[in-house]
């Protein structure tokens, strides 16, 4: 059978134009989603980590070894100059919306009649002071260093935790792919070490930090179900400024049609709705601050002493308790500032710094006190303060952005959610969904389709049968503050634990950040009758359904532990030579093994051992192919993976014919798979004659023309890396290949098929992909093991099978030829 020609296009290193069908159908190759039609762009090649080397297990034969493995992880991009600017100018859109439309009711939602002069100046202090300790001195300056490589949230904390402390298990397929940073135990003071040994050895704490990291998710996403709901019906209320007649009904379903098409404008991606949404922000802040100067020079500019701290704790030594329950409407100066946090991977710590400190924040401060000098000359304006301080002739247009600004207030807590989703599925306390990365430039953002749907949903049946933002409102607070002291205790332990500072440099800025937190979190808790029990039902809800998922996926993974073993240990041969008989390890009996025709590609979903399915196959049928492909697809952290890092393939000396090939991609590319057998063939036929002609990483690829860079320069190994043992060579054997001159790709061909045993092994080979191909794949079941005395036990695990088997992935989306599709079924308990 001939050989077919194959077309490998290569997204970051030359054009890729469709293969013009005369020369060859096109077999295949990873392809940029976005674009059939892209020129090269620069990029340096990237290295191994040294950490991927550190972890190999020494006890794996070297046919296994994890060469193909790197730092592959999320990293974190640190942005300067105009990029930095320009996420700074995103950030107020998609972040600043909901914290910065509070104006709008925190004077109203605080007093509850007409105040006294004392007592507008002490609230206003409050107020000022709450934004300058929550906001800015707690989060700006401190949290958002708290970050996991770019990515904020306190889910994304305990994350951090985890990779500087063994408090979680991992996902045996993930847990060689984390950078584990943990500090030696020599490099830390006395206390930490104690601290941290502690935590890792109490069963009671690692499960507290874990319930704490999930209820803290749970619970923004709770808010986000109730932000846009609240956010979209106060900006519809906001008509009645100007018609008061206007019916309820009419109010709820122009809220909803707005909700629907908030949620059907996400897809676009969080840089065109942040770029589009944040004048409307800046031009409401903008409106906010012109009013506080306009009523702070025309009417009493005497409020200004509220920025001291006098006024603010005499607010609480003299009004003692009814202080403390005023708390509830105040701490909505700051709501949203959660989600501050959790949008951090969608921008970055420098961005919402500069826009928060030179415009957010000063805005706000003039907002409040220019509120507070119009009600000091109007007491009775409490009740709607933001348009009945508006200067004259402006009432209309501070409408119009302020219904506006409302409608994407909701942006901050929806992008939020897609965030801490995604951080719940790295560690598995969520079943996997599409993720659709949104930005090649910024890698953080995000949209989750269905997620958004499921949001969508959510917030137009609570604006359905709440109906208007008063008994929302009764909700709001509680999550938001629950939220707030999680991130205080999580970031005092990463300051202990990752940053090694001193415990009694940590003790009271806890104690100082944890009173206050606890002040505000006391006072809305007396809502929880009148509201609040919902938002904390659907973070509880949501919690168990998270916890579950990450209880079942643990059990999974010590059922299929059994499965982690070398392929010597399942076959081996009775000879040295090519064609010697294979027998099964004393393990399955050790019965002869057989060969048939043909190409046999096993789906492997870690990348290293052996493979689950070609174990169940080899066990069950007691015959091999005559050429194997332990086949595995790695994501990787980054828009695109270069050509030259793209394959990586190595030899498994245990079976003659075996191959490992483990295709690198990242998220804007596709497999693109109308034929994966003649990719995979062409990848491990070029390897094959690699290693005869004693080629390494740098020698070039004996491909097509058409793997030629546009420069002029070659690439090396243009679509494939060889990597694992049948690359690897003694030190005298590297010095030779450094000092030799490089082969062509006709010239090595030359020289392999010179050798007799690669001769036979490119012939059987070539007999097995012309004879049929096979597409080897898994279906995994699984059930639960007798346990009489856990009936909860089986519950939770049934509810975790049911989860599964309908949010798994489906064979048929990879579009393989389904006549070559061969399914091995097995069974585990659990």
């Amino acid at each position: 059978m001939a050989t077919p020609k194959i077309t490998i296009a290569a997204d970051d290193d030359m054009s890729i134009k469709p293969a013009d069908s005369s020369s060859g159908p096109d077999l295949g190759g990873v392809y940029h989603t976005r674009s059939l039609s892209r020129t090269r762009r620069p990029g340096g090649r990237r290295t191994a980590s040294r950490g991927s080397h550190e972890r190999r297990s020494e006890h794996l034969d070297l046919e296994d070894e994890d060469d193909w493995l790197r730092d592959d992880g999320r990293k974190k991009q640190v942005f300067k100059g105009t990029a930095l600017l320009w996420l700074a100018y995103q950030s107020v859109g998609a972040i600043y919306g909901d914290i910065g439309t509070s104006p709008l009711y925190v004077f109203s939602s605080t007093f509850t009649d007409q105040p006294t002069y004392d007592d507008l100046l002490q609230v206003l202090s409050v107020v000022l002071w709450s934004l300058t300790i929550m906001v800015t001195l707690k989060y700006i300056l401190i949290i958002l260093h708290a970050d996991n490589q770019g990515e904020g949230g306190t889910f994304s904390c305990y994350s951090l935790l985890t990779r500087y402390a063994h408090i979680t298990d991992r996902d045996p397929r993930e847990a060689r792919l984390v950078k584990m940073e943990r500090h030696e135990t020599q490099d830390m003071r006395p206390s930490n070490r104690t601290f941290r040994s502690t935590i890792e050895r109490s069963m009671l704490t690692r499960g507290l930090l874990k319930t704490i990291g999930v209820l803290s998710v749970s619970m923004v996403i709770a808010d986000g179900v109730l932000t846009p709901a609240q956010s979209v019906l106060g900006a519809v209320q906001g008509l009645s400024v100007v018609k008061p007649d206007i019916s309820n009904p009419t109010i709820v379903g122009t809220s909803c049609g707005i909700l629907v098409l908030l949620f059907l404008i996400q897809p676009l991606g969080t840089t065109k709705l942040a770029t589009t949404f944040a004048p409307i922000v800046i031009l409401w802040l903008g409106f906010n601050a012109g009013f506080g100067i306009y009523n702070l020079a025309m009417y009493d500019h005497s409020v200004l002493k509220a920025f001291s701290p006098y006024f603010a704790i005499h607010f609480f030594m003299e009004k003692k308790t009814a202080a403390w329950k005023m708390l509830g409407g105040i701490l909505l100066a700051f709501t949203g500032v959660e989600a501050l946090f959790a949008d951090l991977g969608a921008f970055s710590m420098r961005a919402i710094q500069i826009s928060w400190l030179s415009w957010c924040y000063p805005c706000l401060l003039l907002a409040y006190v220019g509120q507070a000098a119009y009600i000091s000359a109007h007491p009775d304006a409490y009740s709607n303060p933001f348009y009945n301080a508006v200067p004259p002739g402006m009432l209309y247009p501070s409408l119009i952005v302020g219904i506006l600004a409302a409608i994407v207030a909701s942006q901050a807590m929806i992008t939020a959610v897609f965030q801490l989703i995604s951080q719940l599925m790295k560690l598995s306390y969520c079943p996997q969904v599409k993720v659709v990365h949104t930005s090649t430039k910024f890698h953080g953002q995000l949209y989750v389709p269905f997620v958004n749907w499921i949001l969508m949903c959510g917030t137009i049946l609570v604006t359905c049968v709440y109906s208007n933002t008063t008994r929302l409102g009764n909700a709001y607070g509680v999550c938001v503050m629950f939220v707030t002291f999680f991130d205080t205790c999580m970031v005092t332990l990463a300051s202990l634990i990752v940053w090694r500072l001193s415990p009694y440099l940590v003790f009271l800025p806890w104690l100082f950040f944890a009173t206050v937190d606890g002040l505000y979190l006391s006072s809305a808790l007396t809502k929880v009758p009148d509201g609040a029990w919902f938002t904390i039902t659907i973070a509880g809800i949501l919690a168990c359904i998270f916890l579950l998922w990450r209880f079942g996926k643990e059990n999974q993974w010590r059922a299929e532990a059994e499965d982690r073993f070398r392929p010597a240990q399942l076959v081996h041969r009775t000879d040295d030579t090519l064609d010697s008989p294979l027998v099964l390890g004393p393990r399955w009996g050790g019965g002869p093994v057989s060969r048939i025709r043909g190409l046999g590609i096993y789906f492997d979903k870690t990348g290293v051992l052996t493979p689950t399915v070609f174990t169940q196959f080899v066990s069950k049928f007691g015959t091999v192919p005559d050429a194997m492909v332990f086949f595995h697809l790695h994501p990787v952290e980054a828009p695109s993976v270069p050509s030259s890092e793209r394959y990586a393939i190595s030899r498994i000396s245990a079976v003659p014919g075996c191959y490992r090939l483990v295709v690198r991609h990242g998220f804007m590319d596709e497999v693109i798979t109308p034929d994966l057998a003649a990719l995979i063939y062409e990848q491990v036929r070029n390897f094959v004659i690699r290693q005869a002609s004693g080629g390494g990483d740098d020698d070039e690829e004996p491909s097509s023309p058409q793997t030629d860079d546009v420069d002029g320069h070659a690439h090396g190994h243009a679509n494939g890396v060889a990597t694992g043992a049948g690359c690897q060579a003694d030190e005298e054997e590297a010095q030779v290949k450094r000092t030799a001159p490089k082969q062509t790709g006709r010239n090595r061909a030359v020289v392999a098929l010179g050798d007799e045993a690669t001769k036979a092994e490119l012939g059987r080979l070539d007999r097995a992909f012309a004879a049929k191909v096979m597409y080897v794949v898994g279906k995994e079941q699984m059930r639960i093991k007798a346990h009489p005395s856990s009936f909860l036990r089986r519950i939770i695990l049934t509810t975790f099978l049911w989860i599964r088997e309908n949010t798994r992935a489906k064979i048929a989306n990879l579009r393989l030829a389904m006549d070559r599709v061969v399914e091995v079924g097995f069974v585990k308990e659990i």
